[in-house]
């Protein structure tokens, strides 16, 4: 599978709001109103993730979540990573 660098990423990153290319993974920081909303999104994106068979790095305190995502098996990013990235963004539309 195609790994992608922070070149070759950008042309993706442009369609995804607020994601970066970072130490060979794509991330993005998300902030909630409280606790119980972030545990919330983290569980939906659980389920994307698990039904795409692709697990993401998620960290969570109180109201932030990070997400980071690479494709461990490929070593870097994938196009499987902005697939699961586009998921994770129509949480919010």
């Amino acid at each position: 599978m195609q790994t992608y660098n922070e070149e070759t990423a950008g042309p993706f990153l442009e369609n995804l709001s607020e994601w970066r290319f970072k130490e060979n993974a794509i991330e993005k920081d998300f902030k909630f109103k409280n606790f119980s909303q972030a545990l919330a999104f983290i569980v939906q994106v659980g389920v994307f993730a698990e039904k795409m068979n692709h697990h993401p790095e998620l960290f969570n305190v109180y109201n932030k979540v990070n997400i980071r995502l690479n494709t461990h098996d490929s070593g870097g990013v994938t196009t499987k990573d902005f697939d699961l990235a586009g998921q994770i963004e129509s949480l919010f539309q």
